[in-house]
């Protein structure tokens, strides 16, 4: 009888339930369509290819009905399909960062509002962050296809319909402008911008990740772009990340008083220095870098607010 060695990925977060691994026994029983996509690899270990978007996709429907509790998930053909750990990953560290200001206590409740910028085709953090503490969202995007899917989502998802609402950007040139009114209050905003600045640099990214993944197979060189998904707003916007972000941070100053912590991934860690100058430039109070990091991946959260320490403790959830 062999016993199966699992190995913690200790670069997760602590209360990622995606540590441990994947026990594909019991996720191919939530997903039977999960099967024909798992192989045994070099080193004994059961897994998927990463650069099939078919595979990740059955890997995401099983584990959103095994961890999540979401029995109807889909997405289009061709639209970004990552891996859930990470992005269960930001959420965690953002329940941390509203704890920091909640005298260590994750607030939990429907009262506890994101934003999410750029929600895309897959309602993913909303989902994990409304499963984990039943946190409530409002998703926007600049386009209107990945919202009718949210949409289909959220209205196959009867525990979702009230907690998770959807909003198109109708100026692609703003993000925030159009979407936060006067009244609003968000505990949060989370983004995965677009990290490239032209289709070119996206499609040399994702040859060099097929590379990464698959040195020995050539064939799937040819295209790259398909085998890891995304739209052109998902994957790259002009300006790139640097751009994007910077938007972002000169639009949050305009609410200063409307949201806790505005957040944001940076995947290029060369970014930084000019982000931190605008921040700085927009007299943001409190700046916070967080590191994180899945299997080859190196990435980082970057928050700030323009709440002193005494508004962040009166903050109400």
């Amino acid at each position: 009888m062999t016993t199966k060695t699992i190995t913690e990925k200790t670069n997760l977060h602590p209360r990622n339930p995606h540590r441990f691994g994947y026990d594909f026994n019991q996720l191919i029983a939530s997903c039977p369509k999960l099967k024909a996509f798992v192989f045994t690899n070099e080193y004994g270990t059961e897994t998927i290819d990463f650069s099939i978007p078919e595979a990740v996709k059955a890997l995401n429907n099983s584990l959103l009905i095994s961890e999540y509790e979401i029995q109807n998930w889909d997405i289009p053909k061709d639209y970004l399909c990552a891996p859930i750990p990470g992005r269960a990953d930001y959420i965690h560290y953002v329940a941390d960062l509203l704890a920091s200001s909640n005298d260590g206590i994750i607030p939990e409740g429907e009262t506890v509002q994101g934003l999410d910028i750029g929600i895309g085709s897959n309602c993913i953090y909303p989902i994990i962050g409304n499963s984990v503490y039943n946190w409530s969202f409002v998703g926007t995007d600049i386009d209107e296809n990945a919202i009718q899917n949210c949409k289909k989502i959220i209205e196959n998802n009867p525990q979702l319909i009230d907690a998770i609402s959807l909003q198109l950007q109708v100026e692609s040139r703003f993000i925030f402008k159009n979407i936060i009114t006067p009244e609003d209050k968000f505990a949060f905003t989370i983004c995965n911008p677009p990290f490239h600045s032209s289709a070119a640099e996206a499609t040399k990214s994702s040859l060099r990740k097929v590379n990464n993944l698959e040195p020995s197979a050539k064939e799937k060189i040819i295209k790259p772009v398909l085998n890891f998904g995304g739209q052109n707003a998902e994957l790259w916007c002009e300006g790139g990340e640097l751009g994007f972000i910077t938007q972002m941070i000169f639009e949050s100053a305009k609410y200063p008083l409307q949201c806790l912590w505005f957040t944001t991934l940076v995947s290029k860690k060369e970014n930084l220095s000019s982000l931190y100058k605008t921040l700085n430039k927009v007299s943001a109070v409190e700046v916070k870098t967080i590191d994180m990091a899945q299997g080859q991946k190196t990435s980082r959260i970057v928050a700030w607010t323009f709440l002193s320490e005494a508004q962040q403790k009166s903050w109400k959830f």
